[in-house]
């Protein structure tokens, strides 16, 4: 009514709060000593040591015991592989052999054993402290038509955030290729599924929560056709690439056999040489294909539990990077790794690359925290995340070290990859936490894990 006073900020929107992570034990950018501002899911301050936010916060977390990282990203999985984790048919093989084995086995996958393995494979990954998942999902036997809808919802109710993968084969046993016929789908199938789960599910926004992404499985999995498409379907819609590629030498030996080249010159022939994509593993390049990837700005993603357990080989991961390439990482399948640790896998990168180039000095404890953070956002096209920075997207990762492993180490940013950091103990994903005190909030870990190894027991 006219006359009466106004108070300040009457009829707008309120505030978002503000909340100070105060203090931390560490954290990885030297300017935020004094700890972090958060505020409407994104970095709103970074605090020098030995102040206080420039304005004022509604809230205040004592980080005194907890090392600060940006959120990890992992950039290559696969959710459903958590059923066959150790499987009988499969220990001890390379990977040709170790696929002809599983896959009869993977078809049997239907969409409640699926959605139980996304959901424990979120949950290992959020409590380790990713904040972001790539999930390759390929395999779609009758009946399981809306496998990446099923993986979208678990996320969602995680809070976490991902890149899912349609992925694809068509390219089976009858036609040269490696899968057999009841796992794969036609062409045409494929391409018109891209295209819904796109227009369904595929956020081009900053902070994005899901995005989409399209994937045929490998060169001994797609056809040529496939391939071409599904490139032409992500430059029209704007979203991005990924497959299996040099993994092997097998994979070499067939592509020289199939196709007549090797696996690069296959990928530059199906239109796939460009920023839009990013690989899987990635071993088996040359220097001068190292040179390539790097001049067209093609992503690799390093496994190096996978390729250690499979003895794929070693990725090229100094090189790579020379030759300007992103390079991210990724827990690969929890069938090839046995797991969904993205903290641990940190350790692994870091010893196989010391191991390759037999150089302690070669590659460090915080270049490896950076193949998770901002070499795996490279990957993914996603600039604001993986940053402790104004700006960047609020996903953090807060490390205790008060297990008995940290006890005595000196650099607290090093001690959780050189110590083998296994769990983080609290997890902020967009501004919210979604682990608190080791454990992720709203889920029953013990049934989730009976559960799950309940449904494991259909793939004997």
């Amino acid at each position: 009514m006219a006359g009466e006073p106004r108070h300040e900020g009457e009829g707008a929107p309120p505030r978002p709060r503000r909340l100070w992570l105060k203090n931390p034990l560490a954290i990885l950018d030297d300017a935020a000593g004094g700890g972090i501002v958060v505020e409407d899911g994104r970095i709103a301050e970074l605090v020098p040591a030995g102040r206080a936010p420039q304005a004022p916060v509604d809230e205040t977390f004592d980080a005194s015991r907890h090392v600060v990282l940006p959120g990890l990203i992992n950039t290559h999985h696969h959710f459903y592989q958590t059923l066959t984790r150790a499987h009988p048919a499969a220990i001890d093989k390379e990977l040709f052999p170790w696929l002809t084995s599983l896959y009869p086995i993977w078809g049997r996958l239907d969409a409640d054993s699926l959605r139980l393995a996304a959901r424990l494979a979120l949950t290992e990954l959020l409590m380790s402290g990713c904040t972001t998942a790539a999930d390759h999902h390929y395999l779609f036997p009758r009946g399981l038509d809306e496998a990446i809808d099923i993986e979208v919802e678990e996320a969602k109710a995680l809070g976490i955030r991902v890149t899912l993968t349609r992925g694809s084969m068509d390219l089976s046993e009858k036609d040269g290729g490696l899968p057999p016929d009841h796992v794969v789908q036609d062409a045409d199938t494929i391409l018109a599924d891209c295209e819904r789960l796109i227009a369904r599910h595929h956020d081009r926004s900053t902070g994005a929560m899901v995005q989409i992404a399209l994937a045929p499985c490998s060169p001994f999995s797609a056809t040529k056709y496939l391939m071409r498409e599904t490139a032409s379907l992500a430059e029209r819609h704007d979203c991005r690439l990924h497959t299996h590629l040099g993994e092997t030498e097998d994979e070499n030996r067939f592509c020289e056999a199939t196709f007549g080249c090797r696996p690069l010159d296959y990928l530059e022939e199906v239109g796939w040489l460009g920023p839009r994509t990013w690989l899987a593993h990635g071993i088996h390049f040359t220097t001068e294909e190292c040179r390539r990837l790097g001049r067209h700005q093609v992503g690799v993603c390093h496994c190096p539990s996978s390729n250690a357990v499979l003895a794929s080989g070693f990725c090229q991961v100094s090189d790579l990077l020379a030759a300007g390439a992103p390079v991210g990482l990724g827990v690969d399948g929890s069938a090839s790794n046995d797991g969904s640790n993205m903290i641990a896998e940190l350790r692994s990168a870091l010893m196989l690359q010391r191991l390759r180039t037999r150089s302690a000095a070669a590659f460090t404890a915080r270049e490896a925290i950076a193949l998770a953070t901002t070499g795996s956002a490279a990957c993914l096209g996603r600039p604001e995340l993986g940053r402790i920075a104004v700006g960047a997207q609020a996903d953090l990762a807060l490390f205790t070290l008060d297990d008995l492993r940290f006890s005595g180490a000196h650099d607290p940013i090093a001690a959780l990859v050189l110590c083998g950091a296994q769990g983080a103990d609290r997890v902020m994903v967009a501004g919210n936490w979604r682990v608190v005190d080791g454990l992720p909030l709203g889920v029953d870990v013990s049934a989730l894990r009976a559960a799950h190894g309940q449904a494991a027991t259909r793939f004997r």
